[in-house]
């Protein structure tokens, strides 16, 4: 038991379930949009995330991020240099080089999260209220933008609304990541549940879920699968949004709110066996 909870703590420490994440994320939206899956792009998703994650909990600062005290972040260094190799050999074989331009402006959106460069602000995470949208604009670059470019496809208003979409979508899923941190981050963050409190915080994201149903509403050419997966999408959600507590069970937002786009590409899957 106690080997299990080791490596599902390293599982997670070591960001390997978010990079499962975004990669699912990117697999859902593709078949809501009858796009081909690319496997190389997905790899390359997984490993950038993990490697960008870890860069950012645990090497804001390049001495911290070469010198690491213990073994566990020790294994955690040394594994998010395999994966970073993966990613540069990935990014560097793999992938269409006329995507390497958006891919650029990303990363550099990514990187500018944790690294200072502004005089009056350490980075743009510690511009006041908008970390929470950094990460959703982040992820919905790379799970919709770069997909549409990589496909040709015209950025129209179908696109837009499709993007607003996912917009809304990772920020309601981020929303019990803020209120989990609110022990932790520092008061200049001015993170939602800073401003607002819990319980509208809450509102907020119940508001924004009303928000995915009309952009669903207004928009609907999409495959069919996609309108079970906006169904499921909302549930999923909400149960997140109402069970999310300041005082949360061990792992509640890392293992199973970070396991909701890993359960829609599941439930994707088993649609597509199905028919």
């Amino acid at each position: 038991m106690k080997t299990f909870r080791r490596l599902l703590q390293f599982y997670l420490d070591a960001s390997i379930h978010v990079g499962l994440a975004v990669s699912s994320l990117y697999y859902v939206t593709l078949e809501k949009l009858n796009i081909s899956f690319d496997f190389w792009y997905a790899i390359f998703l997984w490993s950038a995330t993990i490697v960008g994650y870890n860069f950012i909990k645990y090497g804001v600062e390049a001495r911290k991020y070469i010198l690491v005290s213990t073994p566990h972040h020790r294994t955690i260094q040394l594994f998010s240099f395999i994966v970073g190799f993966l990613a540069f050999y990935v990014l560097f074989v793999y992938v269409d080089t006329q995507l390497y331009l958006p891919l650029c402006i990303l990363a550099v959106i990514s990187a500018l999260y944790a690294i200072p460069f502004l005089p009056r602000a350490k980075n743009l995470r510690s511009l006041g209220g908008v970390k929470i949208f950094l990460v959703a604009l982040v992820w919905a670059g790379f799970t919709l933008w770069i997909p549409i470019l990589a496909e040709c496809k015209v950025f129209d208003l179908t696109i837009l609304w499709l993007f607003l979409q996912q917009l809304v979508l990772v920020l309601v899923l981020l929303i019990p990541f803020e209120i989990r941190d609110l022990k932790y981050d520092a008061l200049e963050l001015r993170t939602l549940p800073q401003r607002f409190g819990i319980a509208k915080t809450k509102q907020i994201g119940y508001g924004l879920l009303l928000f995915y149903v009309l952009l669903a509403l207004i928009e609907r050419r999409v495959s069919t699968i996609g309108y079970w997966q906006d169904v499921l999408w909302i549930f999923l959600l909400f149960l997140a949004l109402f069970f999310t507590r300041i005082q949360q069970k061990n792992n509640y937002a890392a293992l199973w709110v970070e396991a909701i786009p890993i359960v829609m590409a599941l439930f994707t899957m088993l649609y597509k066996s199905a028919l």
